[in-house]
C-alpha cells in the first residue's frame, strides 16, 4: 500500500536534537502524530529520560495528548520527524518499505540549533544514510552526527525497558545542552 507520511515535523529554532522514525504505523497515521501505538515505548522513555511525565497522556482524547506531546518536545528542545515523506509499507513493517521518498532536513537543520540526529531503529538508520545523507551534503550539511538508537516499537520486545532508557539518555543529555 503507498502511504504519504500525512503530518508535519514538530520543531523550533530553539530544537537541538532532530528524533526520525522510518514512517508513522497505521496508528500514528490514524492518531496525526508520532509514537501513537499505545504500547509504543516512545513516550515512556522520554518521560524517563526528561523527568516530566507530561508526555503520558493516558486519558487524555486524542487531541489534547498531541499538543501535550508536541509542546513537550519543544520545551525539551527536541524536534521529530520521520525520514520518510512516502513508500510503499505493508501495515507497520519496516521489513516491508519500497519505493522510500525522504523528506529533506535541510531548511530545520539551518533554522534550528539541531547538532545531532538520532533515528529510533535499524531501518529508519539506513534509510537515513542512503537517501538523507545526499541530500544533507548537497546543502553542505554533511558534518551532522546520526546515532542509531533501538526501536520503541512493541515489535522489538527483547529490548527491555532500562535499556531503552539508558540508550536514549543521550538525547536528553544533547537536547538539554549537557553533552
Amino acid at each position: 500500500m503507498h502511504v504519504e507520511h500525512g503530518f508535519g515535523p514538530v520543531w523550533n529554532a530553539e530544537s537541538r536534537v532532530l528524533v526520525l522514525g522510518s514512517m508513522p504505523s497505521p496508528k500514528s497515521r490514524e492518531m496525526n502524530f508520532y509514537y501513537g501505538h499505545p504500547r509504543n515505548r516512545f513516550w515512556p522513555v522520554m518521560a524517563a529520560i526528561f523527568h516530566d511525565e507530561s508526555c503520558l497522556c493516558g486519558s487524555m482524547d486524542p487531541i489534547q495528548a498531541t499538543q501535550a506531546r508536541k509542546d513537550f518536545a519543544l520545551r525539551h528542545r527536541m524536534a521529530l520527524w520521520d525520514v520518510l515523506a512516502s513508500c510503499d509499507i505493508e501495515g507497520a513493517s519496516d521489513a516491508s518499505i519500497r519505493n522510500a521518498m525522504p523528506n529533506d532536513f535541510s531548511e530545520m537543520l539551518q533554522q534550528s540549533q539541531i547538532c545531532h540526529i538520532f533515528t529510533t531503529g535499524a531501518k529508519a538508520a539506513q534509510l537515513y544514510r542512503r537517501l538523507c545523507v545526499p541530500l544533507l551534503q548537497a546543502h553542505g550539511l554533511d558534518d551532522m552526527p546520526m546515532t542509531r538508537l533501538p526501536s520503541t516499537s512493541p515489535a522489538n520486545a527483547g529490548i527491555r525497558m532500562p535499556k531503552l532508557v539508558e540508550e536514549y539518555d543521550h538525547v536528553a543529555q544533547l537536547a538539554s545542552g549537557v553533552a
